[in-house]
């Protein structure tokens, strides 16, 4: 329902073109309009004065038990300037008529919401003769004295009456291009009309790019939990630190009484305790949450949009591959694959993803399926570490299996549960671990075949292989079977942790984009492991790891298949096409890249230490950037500086970049203490691990009852 006069009408009249693009606007009258496909009722009510006639109908709604307007919005001023010339007894009767509605409508809002509309202000070199009385001033008046009034009896910062007062500051910007020094153009109307629909609707929409006019989500039980439990580590780590330093500040100077020279403790520092740790890494962990919860949840940092253009992401990529090259330095050992070159390998393709992410390169098609390649190239390395692991070590103990999952999944569950999103949002991580339980079953299950027991007999290397073959089969069988896919995913409690939305499809697309990468993995660990054991390779520092004639036919082979598939992807003109082929030519250009840079000796000899860093928190970043260097989950970017988007990005990324090591360093001191070595202390853990996500479940299924 609209109250107003010409100058707002207008504004009324684009909204409701916004709304339904044929609609004729009347002249100084009342103007209905009703859609009822839609469910819409508009009403444009011609009260160019705040007077009795206002007042009348506005009571009549608080009187009436028909159902009230949603949403009203009122304004008038410049008609009572105009018809009274600007007098001062004008003023003080508007401000008289303000006070005698300005009740009623914070009644009103009560149960609807209700907009004061500011007077925008005017070209006083345009206006028409008859219009020479408005002046800036006079609007000024006017608007401060609606302002003061309104709300001024309101005891309930819920009901007031919001002053709707952007529309002002487009006016003061745009009013010169105005056609008569009284209306604004077209694009200022737009603007207020999208402003105002905003304002109502994303609070009932909730759209991931409309925050700015959302409230913040209410705490849910869970993370009042959780924010409970942080301040209570936070007080308990202080306590200790307190208690540990004053018997420290005891026992260091103590006093021979017999002779009395000084004595010096037996130990010079203080010790640290078990629990004083669990509790620093958990008061350390809170203020981390703490911050990310400020980021993406509540509304005190601005969010923009992402803009793609191929400069935002091509230079980056340059800067960041300029700055690897000046950190080589030599690796610690020769092998293919060794742990300076994958950390090297993720370091670089994690930098690459978040260049990708910021810049909302995901448009441009071609960037996408090379991105896929990197992320297909990280489960690639999931299973050849894992698969190496298992075959050397012959380790399928539950202490490895908990380790590695806990350090998988230690920061999403967190975030979980401090940012309120499900398991599934994060997918990166549940299809590691998914990989990762793959990859163990397959190995762990009878017969167990590792390398000590195949050096014995060439026969299980065939039967390992028979293992991958029936992993392949089963691969390809849920690939091409969603229904079964689905039923394994969709029953209670798997349903909590895979569903997105209500429904697995996100998890089926996401594990059908990259469900042979893993098994591709595994088959080249295996067949790289038994070429070393027959010293087939030749790894030595500065050695090809063929024959000159074999290693450059391969380099030719791997630089030609690298180039193909490029040119391949770069020509890709359907999105959908292009990821059902994925799957099957992956493999191509991650092997291409592994011989380009294996082969030559001197290539593999050396590492860029700064993607190598970078690659030993490659998990943490491209969890972290989800809410505190992306924002509106990872749909927007996090604004801590307005106004200054180069000197936001660098003050947001060296945080981001700190906190996602920070969290390394967290994950890795809890994994020691959560997960112990000791198989009755592992059993005790896992039984309380277990009560948590029982509680966790239950308090999950209270929470959602509440909302429902």
């Amino acid at each position: 329902m609209f109250y107003q006069e010409s100058n707002i009408n207008i504004l009324h009249g684009y909204t409701d073109k916004s709304i339904q693009e044929k609609f004729f606007l009347a002249k100084h009258g009342n103007i209905p309009f009703e859609d009822k496909s839609a469910s819409i009722k508009v009403d444009f009510l011609w009260y160019p004065e705040v007077n009795g006639s206002m007042r009348q109908h506005i009571k009549s709604w608080t009187e009436a038990a028909m159902a009230k307007p949603h949403i009203i919005v009122a304004g008038a001023a410049t008609w009572s300037i105009k018809i009274h010339n600007g007098s001062n007894e004008a003023l003080a009767q508007y401000k008289i008529n303000i006070t005698s509605i300005a009740p009623l409508l914070e009644k009103l809002a009560k149960s609807s919401d209700v907009y004061w509309v500011l007077q925008d202000p005017v070209y006083e070199d345009m206006l028409s003769e008859s219009r020479k009385m408005i002046t800036n001033e006079k609007i000024d008046a006017y608007n401060e004295a609606a302002v003061r009034i309104l709300n001024s009896s309101s005891r309930n910062s819920k009901a007031k009456v919001k002053v709707f007062s952007v529309s002002k500051l487009i006016a003061q910007e745009t009013i010169m291009k105005s056609s008569d020094g009284l209306h604004l153009p077209e694009s200022s109307r737009e603007t207020n009309a999208m402003i105002l629909m905003n304002v109502y609707c994303n609070k009932i929409l909730k759209p991931i790019d409309g925050s700015c006019c959302q409230p913040q989500p209410p705490l849910t039980l869970i993370q009042k939990l959780a924010f409970c439990f942080f301040t209570l580590s936070i007080i308990g780590y202080l306590i200790i630190n307190l208690i540990h330093r004053n018997n420290y500040r005891k026992n260091k100077s103590c006093t021979d009484l017999e002779n009395g020279e000084e004595k010096k403790p037996a130990i010079s520092t203080p010790t640290v305790s078990t629990l004083e740790m669990l509790l620093h890494s958990f008061c350390k962990l809170g203020l981390i949450m703490t911050y990310f919860y400020l980021c993406d949840r509540a509304n005190l940092f601005m969010k923009e949009n992402k803009f793609y253009t191929h400069s935002s992401f091509f230079i980056p990529i340059i800067y960041i591959l300029v700055l690897g090259v000046f950190y080589t330095e030599n690796t610690k050992e020769t092998k293919v694959l060794n742990r300076e070159q994958t950390d090297e390998w993720k370091g670089w393709m994690q930098l690459v993803i978040l260049i990708y992410h910021i810049s909302g390169a995901s448009t441009f098609l071609p960037v996408y399926m090379h991105i896929r390649v990197l992320v297909a190239a990280y489960l690639f390395q999931t299973g050849y570490g894992h698969f190496s692991y298992f075959w050397i070590k012959g380790d399928f103990g539950v202490y490895r299996v908990c380790q590695v999952l806990f350090r998988l999944n230690f920061l999403v569950v967190v975030l979980c549960i401090v940012m309120d999103r499900p398991y599934q949002f994060y997918y990166f991580v549940p299809l590691v671990t998914i990989w990762f339980m793959i990859i163990y079953v397959t190995l762990a299950v009878w017969p167990q075949i590792v390398q000590k027991k195949a050096n014995g007999n060439c026969f299980w290397h065939f039967g390992l292989l028979l293992k991958l073959i029936c992993l392949l089969i089963c691969i390809y069988f849920l690939s091409y079977s969603q229904g079964a896919f689905e039923k394994i995913f969709s029953f209670w409690p798997l349903s909590k942790c895979f569903e997105l939305n209500g429904n697995v499809y996100e998890w089926w697309f996401r594990w059908k984009l990259d469900r042979y990468v893993v098994f591709h993995g595994m088959l080249f660990a295996f067949i790289y492991l038994a070429l070393q054991k027959h010293q087939v390779l030749s790894e030595g520092k500065g050695d090809p790891l063929f024959s000159n004639r074999v290693s450059n036919v391969l380099l030719f082979i791997s630089v030609v298949c690298f180039l193909t598939y490029s040119v391949w992807a770069s020509s890709c003109k359907n999105k959908t096409d292009c990821n059902e082929l994925h799957p099957s030519v992956s493999v191509v250009q991650i092997l291409a890249f592994i011989l380009i840079r294996n082969i030559p000796g001197y290539v593999r000899s050396v590492y860029s230490s700064f993607f190598a860093w970078f690659g030993k928190i490659s998990l943490e970043l491209f969890i972290c950037q989800y809410h505190i260097w992306l924002a509106a989950d990872t749909k927007g970017i996090l604004v801590l500086i307005p106004g200054y988007p180069v000197l936001n990005v660098m003050v947001s990324t060296f945080i981001f970049v700190c906190v996602a090591h920070e969290i390394s360093q967290i994950t890795n001191d809890l994994a020691q203490i959560v997960v112990p070595k000791d198989n009755p202390a592992l059993l005790k853990r896992l039984l309380c691990i277990a009560g948590f996500f029982s509680g966790l479940l239950l308090f999950s299924a209270i929470q959602d009852q509440s909302r429902h």
